[in-house]
This record gives C-alpha cells, sequence and structure tokens, in this order.
C-alpha cells in the first residue's frame, strides 16, 4: 500500500531503552532530511541505571537521567530539531491516544490549508501490557501506523500494522500474534526493584537488529511512500531475518 509523501509526520515512541536507544539517533538523522514538517516524541519514565551501560546506548554521565530526557536533547540539539520528550510511563488509553492525536499544520502555499499529521507509533517496549495498550489504541485510531518490536537474547520479532479510514489494513502485533493480548504481565511501574532488575534477557545484538529493523520499515514508509514488509523474524545466533512481504499484484502478461 501507498503512504502520503507530502504530510507532516508525527512519531511517538514508547520506551527509551533497549532498542529505542538505538532507534532514537537515526530517526532523528532521518526526520531531519525529510523535506517536510516532522515530530519525534519519546515516552519513558526509567532511569538510567549502571546495568543499562552494557547494553543500551547510554554512558556513565547520563546516569540517574531519564532516558527519554537524554535521547531526546542529546540528538535533537546536534540537529537542531525541537525537542519532544514524556519523562513518563504511558499507561493509560487517554494519554496515549493524546499523543498520537494527529495535529494540523498550516501549508505555505496560496490559498492556505491545514494538513494532518501522519502519525506513526512504535512501540520499543519490554512488557506485553503495553503492547495490549497500544492494541486498544490502534483500534480505536481512524489513521495509524504501529511498529511494534520485541525480542529476547537471540530472537525477536517486528510487526507493521496500518489503520486507514478507520478501518484495520494490516494487522498490528496483536493479530499476528494474538496470545500476547492474553499474557497477563504487569506495566514497568508495577513492577518491585528486584523483578525490574530480573526482567532483562536481552542482548545489544538483538537490540541492534530489532533497531534495524524498525528504521527500515520507517525511512521506506517515509522517503518512499510503501513498506511491503509485513513482519520480519530474526535470529542474532543464525544472522537469520526472515520477512513476511505484502501480497503484490500481478501484472497481466503483455
Amino acid at each position: 500500500m501507498k503512504f502520503p509523501m507530502d504530510r507532516p509526520v508525527k512519531v511517538v515512541m514508547l520506551g527509551a531503552g533497549g532498542t529505542g536507544g538505538y532507534v532514537a539517533p537515526y530517526l532523528f538523522r532521518l526526520l531531519h532530511m525529510l523535506d517536510r514538517p516532522a515530530r519525534f516524541i519519546i515516552c519513558d519514565g526509567d532511569l538510567v541505571e549502571a546495568k543499562n551501560l552494557d547494553r543500551q546506548n547510554f554512558v556513565e554521565a547520563d546516569l540517574g537521567e531519564n532516558k527519554a530526557r537524554v535521547l531526546s536533547e542529546r540528538y535533537s540539539t546536534v540537529l537542531g530539531m525541537e525537542t519532544e520528550y514524556v519523562p513518563n510511563f504511558i499507561e493509560t488509553l487517554s494519554e496515549l491516544m493524546t499523543l498520537i492525536e494527529p495535529g494540523e499544520w498550516e501549508t505555505d502555499d496560496y490559498p492556505r490549508r491545514k494538513v494532518r499529521e501522519m502519525v506513526l507509533l512504535l512501540g520499543c517496549v519490554d512488557n506485553n501490557r503495553t503492547r495490549q495498550l497500544c492494541h486498544e489504541a490502534f483500534k480505536k485510531s481512524l489513521d495509524l501506523i504501529y511498529i511494534d518490536s520485541g525480542n529476547g537474547s537471540y530472537t525477536g520479532q517486528v510487526v507493521c500494522g496500518v489503520r486507514k479510514n478507520g478501518r484495520t489494513v494490516r494487522r498490528p502485533i496483536g493479530g499476528v500474534h494474538p496470545e500476547m493480548l492474553k499474557i497477563t504481565d504487569r506495566f514497568p511501574s508495577e513492577l518491585s526493584c528486584a523483578e525490574a532488575a530480573q526482567a532483562d534477557p536481552q542482548s545489544i545484538v538483538a537490540n541492534i537488529t530489532a533497531a534495524t529493523a524498525v528504521l527500515t520499515m520507517v525511512y521506506n514508509i517515509l522517503t518512499h511512500g510503501e513498506n511491503i514488509a509485513l513482519q520480519t523474524d530474526f535470529s542474532t545466533r543464525t544472522i537469520r531475518m526472515q520477512t513476511v512481504l505484502e501480497k503484490q499484484p500481478r501484472r497481466k502478461a503483455a
């Protein structure tokens, strides 16, 4: 399917840790080079800890600071973009719906007209409770591109769901893996410090691989106006990436 190439863009990313930390710098650069207005809002309520320095995109000087603020200020300042971040976990439907509500921009042409933003929601979280929340928001949205990434130590998947004119034209992660909608885990703010310390089975290469798949999908949507990759599954042990592609219409023989 085709995506508009002339509409303003708003990207909302939930999670600034293992995967989001590697998505952020390159996504800032991608949005900066677009020939249209673009916003990037990073959301995370977590603080940088010493254990994060092994595999996440932070340095010792970031210790104790909010992850969303660090990434947003570091890269937006370098590229001269406006800094936008939410230093909290997004855990209610009303909060998320407000974030992904498309804004309106006024064009420079004459006569001036207002154009609604194209919104991309990036799920870079490590819990299914937040995925369930994103699934609810997806179903309530008129238009939304929802790219979710998830991974363990060696394997993971990235799924691109699309809503258009109030209809699901590409299944989101909850449609591809409905079992994720039934898992009863908790929001990050509901975990104790001990539980949060144990829930960290990822590796730096898996995070970077997931981030690469997310960025590639976003790049294709924003610069080529299409993304034929519906879902990508990967394994860093076998260096394998397997992608489910959108079915292309058959061309009639001449």
